[in-house]
């Protein structure tokens, strides 16, 4: 039985924007706002699939909060970018121009009346900008009280990259605000030598040669992990805010693509467990509309009829709950619970695997020290679940003599021996997320050598070396 197409997908139409801006939030349907796509432009490349090569960002702004033009309140406006708009050309300005209008928002998504302050608690956090073809940006982004005596007011470092690694990124922040603390003319030469650096390979480390008044030349290290399958993602997020069974409730809700809402007080928290949760999809990627951050002026997202994966300002809570929501799982990371649920979170996937992957994360033990080591653990339950349910389905791509692929569907759900399993894949089919997946293998008879078809190949000679022992038992 072939397997149809996905249909085409429609994109929100972001309206802080101009107009005819193509930067977006992506969702299925837009309530009178969408643009049509064809099927070609909404797979979306993985964020951590660079092998070397690309540079490490496109651009640098700080965001600082000015006097509107009535002098009542401050709004957020870009004082400062990297590289400045003469040296870019005309279609980066065009682009530029685009992001100039999304940033400042990103940057200051919480809708505040602000004002000069004494102390505020530095964060650092990411946002997630698509683009009409389907393609992502990452906002890096420390928000800090800038040095200085007196009441100030808050600073936003932004850098803006297709890669997603956000430890990296993270110490390159760190090296941005040490910069800024002693002049604007410094930050130049430092990102000017990020920018003509290679990205890294995984494992692999560049070393830049930076030179900071006063305090002579200093050699800065900047290395990517070597599983390079998680550096965009902190799986330790998730495990500070939920129980083990809260996380799989989550899993079973993405898995389904429904729409799912998290609360939390500060920006990091709710941009870190976002991304978490839509890693342990990994091999699959979720397409549907994701905002790691909801700006205010986008909480009508929250009524969308399509699924979505947001995070929400605590401090927004009540406009959320008088927001008319059908089937969406509300979680609260602040105080760990889900405030609203479908009912049905537990019952979605299959009991013998819900108990696997629960038995799995209880087996932690303090050996796992580096944050590759959690992230490894606390994922791997998750891709050994698709191995069991999906990991077959290579087996069942008919291939023409065009060496174009066709997906058997109803023979590859058949082939579970297990009832609940069927019972599982059998939905799963039906969602983008397994749909996206299934047309990229259909484009080529020799699968990509990448992580889940390694462990899948070391499933398969598990079994192969348990069934001679099996039968020599009985």
């Amino acid at each position: 039985m072939d397997r149809p197409r996905v249909g085409r997908v429609f994109k929100l139409f972001n309206p802080w924007l101009p107009r005819r801006s193509r930067w977006t939030v992506p969702c299925e349907e837009a309530r009178g706002e969408g643009r049509k796509e064809t099927e070609e432009t909404v797979r979306e490349p993985s964020l951590s699939n660079y092998t070397g090569g690309p540079h490490f960002f496109e651009y640098l702004f700080v965001v600082s909060l000015k006097k509107n033009h009535s002098g009542d309140d401050y709004e957020p406006t870009i004082t400062y970018q990297f590289p400045k708009r003469e040296n870019l050309l005309r279609g980066q300005q065009e682009e530029e121009e685009r992001l100039h209008g999304a940033i400042p928002l990103f940057c200051f998504p919480d809708g505040n009346e602000w004002a000069p302050l004494t102390e505020y608690p530095r964060e650092t956090f990411s946002f997630v900008l698509t683009n009409m073809d389907g393609t992502r940006k990452i906002g890096y982004c420390r928000r800090l009280l800038p040095a200085g005596p007196g009441p100030r007011l808050p600073r936003v470092y932004c850098i803006i990259s297709c890669i997603g690694c956000f430890g990296l990124f993270s110490k390159i922040l760190d090296e941005v605000e040490k910069r800024h603390q002693i002049s604007m003319a410094v930050i130049y030469p430092f990102m000017q030598g990020l920018r003509e650096s290679a990205f890294p390979a995984p494992g692999k480390t560049v070393t830049l040669k930076s030179f900071i008044p006063d305090s002579g030349t200093e050699f800065i290290s900047l290395t990517r992990p070597l599983d390079s399958r998680l550096e965009h993602v902190d799986l330790r997020s998730l495990l500070g805010c939920l129980t083990h069974e809260q996380i799989l409730q989550i899993f079973a809700s993405t898995v389904l693509e429904r729409r799912i809402i998290f609360l939390a007080e500060d920006l990091s928290t709710l941009s870190q467990c976002i991304h978490a949760a839509a890693a342990l999809l990994y091999p699959f990627s979720w397409a549907h509309t994701y905002i790691p951050v909801v700006p205010e002026k986008l909480l009508a997202t929250v009524c969308s009829p399509t699924p979505f994966m947001v995070g929400v300002q605590k401090r927004f809570i009540q406009e959320v709950l008088d927001s008319p929501m059908e089937e969406v799982l509300l979680v609260d990371l602040c105080e760990g619970i889900f405030l609203k649920s479908v009912g049905d979170e537990r019952d979605v996937l299959p009991p013998k695997l819900q108990n696997a992957i629960l038995s799995s994360l209880a087996q932690r033990n303090n050996d796992l020290q580096t944050l590759e080591q959690v992230n490894e653990h606390v994922s791997g339950p998750f891709v050994q679940f698709f191995i069991r349910t999906v990991g077959h389905y290579a087996s069942y791509i008919k291939w023409g003599p065009d060496g174009q692929g066709s997906f058997q569907e109803r023979s590859f759900c058949k082939a579970l021996p297990s009832k609940t399993s069927r019972r599982f894949v059998k939905k799963f089919v039906k969602t983008q997320l397994f749909s996206l997946f299934i047309q990229e293998a259909e484009k080529s008879r020799t699968p990509h050598a990448g992580y889940f078809r390694q462990k899948i190949t070391e499933y398969e000679e598990h079994k192969k070396q348990k069934k001679p022992k099996e039968k020599t038992v009985k």
